[in-house]
């Protein structure tokens, strides 16, 4: 699933490319894609509606349309691509928007997981999504005071886009193998110092994620190359780049983990 990182990427990449650009009409290929308002209304009241800017919220993408917002949620498997007209479409598009210029965006999605919303007030959506840890108004304190309200596992807690914004595998277990903290680690038992670290981490992985436009480890998002910098990630039996003792493979929450037991003592 793409991460802050990976959706920051292509928000960026998006943004020249639609801003100013007409929706000229819409093709809702499965409906089950679009959660609100229904597909016809969709189709009714995106078409005509000229794009006023692309941004980010957590693993949202928000395309700005005039008062409305369209919120696309890539999940497990979206991709989402820009293709000249006339376009053919293919096996897994579930959404195709026909642009002014002469080009398409479309969204494909294989697993069928990705949503998309269209509504003016976005906040519906996104209201109960926790602090973006890029904000400069997201402080290590707040983290702290935030890690202490909770008696949970970190790895999970650190995952749920209801406590931080926009973290997933990937990025957990690299911020909490920089900050060398064991992912079983139960929250309200953080110090303030390993918080700072663990803050610290957080905003350095994301980071440089997006320098590297991202990681690509599968066949759905590409041309990131920041899996080429991971510490721990999908690093089972490899060295530590800390103390070369090899990289295990845990599960956690359900989720395959990657720790040095060196390194993150629990």
């Amino acid at each position: 699933m793409p991460e802050l990182p990976e959706v920051e990427t292509i928000a960026r990449v998006l943004r020249p490319e639609l801003t100013g650009r007409t929706i000229q009409s819409a093709h809702v290929l499965w409906k089950r894609t679009v959660v609100m308002p229904s597909p016809a209304e969709f189709i009714e009241q995106v078409g005509g509606l000229t794009i006023n800017g692309v941004s980010r919220r957590a693993k949202y993408l928000d395309i700005q349309l005039a008062d409305l917002h369209l919120l696309i949620h890539l999940r497990m498997s979206g991709d989402l691509y820009l293709c000249a007209l006339p376009y053919q479409t293919q096996a897994h598009d579930r959404l195709v928007l026909e642009l002014s210029d002469g080009q398409a965006l479309v969204f494909n999605d294989t697993r069928k997981f990705g949503r998309v919303w269209l509504t003016a007030d976005a906040e519906q959506v996104l209201g109960n999504l926790g602090p973006e840890p890029l904000e400069a108004t997201f402080t290590a304190q707040e983290l702290y005071a935030r890690l202490r309200q909770h008696g949970r596992q970190l790895k999970p807690l650190l995952l749920d886009q209801s406590f931080l914004a926009g973290l997933g595998n990937i990025y957990t277990d690299e911020a909490l193998h920089l900050a060398g903290l064991h992912p079983l680690r139960i929250s309200d038992t953080i110090t303030e110092e390993e918080a700072t670290r663990l803050y610290d981490a957080i905003r350095a992985v994301l980071l440089a994620g997006i320098e590297h436009n991202g990681a690509s480890i599968d066949w759905v998002y590409r041309g990131g190359s920041f899996q080429n910098y991971f510490r721990v990630y999908a690093r089972e039996g490899q060295p530590c780049p800390v103390c070369s003792t090899p990289v295990q493979r845990l599960v956690v929450g359900q989720r395959g983990t990657h720790i040095c037991p060196q390194c993150q003592v629990k």
